[in-house]
């Protein structure tokens, strides 16, 4: 058993180093489509907003890879009503995303995403109210999409996420969730 344990270590340590050649870095930005579910406000509506960070693709088969990223994803909502105010939630999220070739360079991704709130207030009628308080300092949620990657490592995508429940609000039973449509753009330098 022992000598299996250690065939299987160093198979894999021989293994490694080819992997790591062929990881490939890049950087990506793009637009946000930001919401947040129907429970905080009837009215609510999508904030255009943006996103940008570093990425990383890493290869498991010719069809498969892992696809961890790094970015600042600004987020939030506004309101359609009559009230002119404006929801900003800023974090730093990171997806960690299972990516299938269906063919040359078209991929579905989709895995779950962390994010680490960084700023949230409201603007309403021009006040600002801070709200990092009221709201949770983590949303976890999942991301799903669709990729496509050129042979040059430009690459475009789309993608979609939900996250839970972000109120921090004890005597609330509302449910308030992150919803972002994302367009990006980006490209891997190796």
């Amino acid at each position: 058993m022992k000598k299996l344990v250690l065939l299987t270590v160093l198979g894999l340590l021989n293994y490694l180093p080819g992997i790591a050649q062929q990881i490939n870095f890049g950087a990506k930005a793009g637009l946000n489509l930001a919401t947040l579910s129907e429970d905080y406000d009837p009215d609510v509506a999508a904030r255009t907003s943006f996103h940008f960070g570093a990425m990383a693709e890493i290869p498991i088969s010719e069809m498969f890879s892992i696809q961890p990223e790094l970015l600042y994803s600004s987020q939030g909502a506004t309101d359609d009503g009559d009230d002119d105010e404006e929801v900003r939630l800023n974090y730093i999220t990171l997806p960690v995303l299972a990516k299938y070739y269906v063919f040359d360079g078209l991929s579905i991704e989709g895995g779950p995403q962390l994010g680490l709130l960084l700023l949230g207030e409201i603007e309403d009628n021009g006040e600002t109210t801070d709200v990092k308080d009221i709201s949770k300092s983590t949303d976890f949620g999942l991301a799903f999409g669709l990729g496509y990657k050129m042979e040059t490592g430009l690459n475009f995508g789309v993608r979609y996420y939900f996250g839970s429940d972000i109120n921090d609000i004890a005597e609330s039973s509302d449910k308030i969730k992150n919803k972002v449509f994302q367009i990006s753009v980006g490209y891997f330098f190796n």
